[in-house]
C-alpha cells in the first residue's frame, strides 16, 4: 500500500517492485530496479526516507525516522544508497547506509549510524547510534564489532545479491501483471 501523509506522497522509481502487502507511507523516494518485499514498513511520516537503485528491502523490515526538533535539530532521516541488500525483519532507524552493503537479517541499525561502502553487518547485529562503520569490513554482535576485512568473494556478493534481487523481482512484477 503506498500512502499520502501530509500531502507527500512516496515517489517510487516505474520499475520498482513494491510487494501488496508491504507499506510505503509519506516521504519516501525508492530508485530503480529495487524492491520491497511482503509485511515491509517504510514509514517516513516524520522526516525523508531514500532508497537507492537495485536495492532490496527484504520481508517484515522497517525503515523509520526521527522527527526535528529542539532536542535533535534536522531530526534524523533514512538513506540507503544503490546495490543494498537489506535482509528479512531489519530495523533502520535514522541512518546513512552507503552503496554495496549487506545487512543481515534480525539487524538494527541506529540512529545516526553511517555505514560505508562495502560493508556487510552479521544477522542479529546491533549498531548503536552514532557509530560509523568503516568501509571494506565485516561487523557482527551486540553491540556490533569489527571482525575482520571482508575478502575478495564476499565483495564481489555484494554486487552479486543485489543483482539477484533485481532478477527476481523483476519476476514478480511479471507474475503480478
Amino acid at each position: 500500500m503506498i500512502r499520502t501523509f501530509e500531502g507527500i506522497t512516496p515517489v517510487i522509481a516505474a520499475s520498482t517492485f513494491i510487494d501488496e502487502s508491504a507499506v510505503v507511507i509519506g516521504n519516501v523516494t525508492i530508485g530503480e530496479d529495487s524492491s520491497v518485499w511482503p509485511t515491509v514498513v517504510i514509514r517516513g511520516d516524520v522526516n525523508s526516507i531514500s532508497i537507492g537503485n537495485r536495492t532490496s528491502i527484504q520481508d517484515g523490515s522497517v525503515l523509520h525516522v526521527n522527527h526535528d526538533d529542539e532536542h535533535n535539530p534536522g531530526g534524523d532521516p533514512l538513506s540507503i544508497g544503490d546495490n543494498v541488500t537489506v535482509g528479512h525483519k531489519v530495523m533502520l532507524h535514522g541512518c546513512t547506509i552507503n552503496d554495496r552493503c549487506l545487512i543481515g537479517m534480525s539487524s538494527t541499525i541506529l540512529d545516526k549510524v553511517v555505514v560505508e561502502s562495502g560493508t556487510i553487518i552479521g544477522a542479529g547485529s546491533l549498531v548503536s547510534p552514532g557509530k560509523v562503520l568503516e568501509s571494506g569490513y565485516l561487523y557482527v554482535g551486540v553491540p556490533a564489532r569489527q571482525v575482520r576485512k571482508l575478502t575478495d568473494e564476499e565483495l564481489a556478493y555484494l554486487d552479486f545479491a543485489a543483482e539477484y534481487y533485481v532478477r527476481l523481482k523483476s519476476k514478480h512484477r511479471l507474475t503480478d501483471n
